[in-house]
């Protein structure tokens, strides 16, 4: 059965989309079979997809709020779904975290990114309350600063929210904005920092969802 894992935040420019879509391509690039799901009514992964160049694709497709009941119904045979979540907590956030073994909140190290996730995170501890702690989920720092002591900072006020915090991180690169049309860092040369940001949060992502 395919494990399913969701990138959420209500606050649009989280970095969603951008971590959603690498991380789709690396466990591709890993011989995973992989879906896309995109949740997001704006169909951001969708227009990327419809952009992509690479011959060696994998599928994207679009969702509603019957999520929930339609995502098991094309989703056999595959490895891994990844789930590109709407922003705002709407109703299309619920059925994500139900369906989901994993949750990934990427946030940027501002005050108000941070303050912005406690009602996500309000739901994924009600849900994991009833569910024996299904999904797991995690902070994943996206779109850092090099060089400066955000990082920690960010750290240390996510740590209240009670949830794993990542040590995988993107920072701001331009080579993410260039990936946006449809590429991905992945097609990018080995030993790339971007590339590797995502390398090493692929990584950690199978370890932290594999590990029972």
């Amino acid at each position: 059965m395919a494990k399913v894992i969701a990138l959420l935040n209500q606050k649009g420019g989280a970095g969603k989309t951008t971590v959603a879509t690498n991380l789709a391509c690396w466990l591709h690039s890993q011989g995973h079979k992989v879906v896309l799901v995109d949740l997001d009514p704006q169909g951001s992964s969708t227009e990327w997809s419809e952009t992509r160049e690479s011959e060696d694709v994998f599928p994207v497709m679009g969702m509603g709020k019957q999520v929930a009941r339609d995502l098991p119904r094309v989703t056999g045979g595959y490895d891994y779904v990844i789930l590109d979540g709407a922003p705002q907590i709407s109703e299309l956030i619920t059925p994500a975290i139900k369906i989901a073994d994993l949750v990934l909140i990427p946030c940027q190290p501002s005050p108000f990114d941070i303050y912005a996730c406690e009602d996500l995170v309000d739901l994924i501890h009600a849900r994991q309350e009833v569910t024996d702690g299904k999904p797991k989920a995690a902070f994943v720092v996206s779109r850092a600063i090099k060089n400066t002591h955000l990082g920690r900072e960010v750290r240390e006020a996510l740590a209240e929210y009670n949830l794993p915090i990542f040590n995988a991180l993107t920072t701001q690169r331009v080579a993410y904005a260039d990936c946006a049309n449809g590429g991905s860092v992945m097609d990018l040369p080995e030993g790339d920092k971007a590339r590797q940001e995502i390398e090493t949060l692929g990584k950690e992502t199978l370890e932290f969802i594999n590990n029972v």
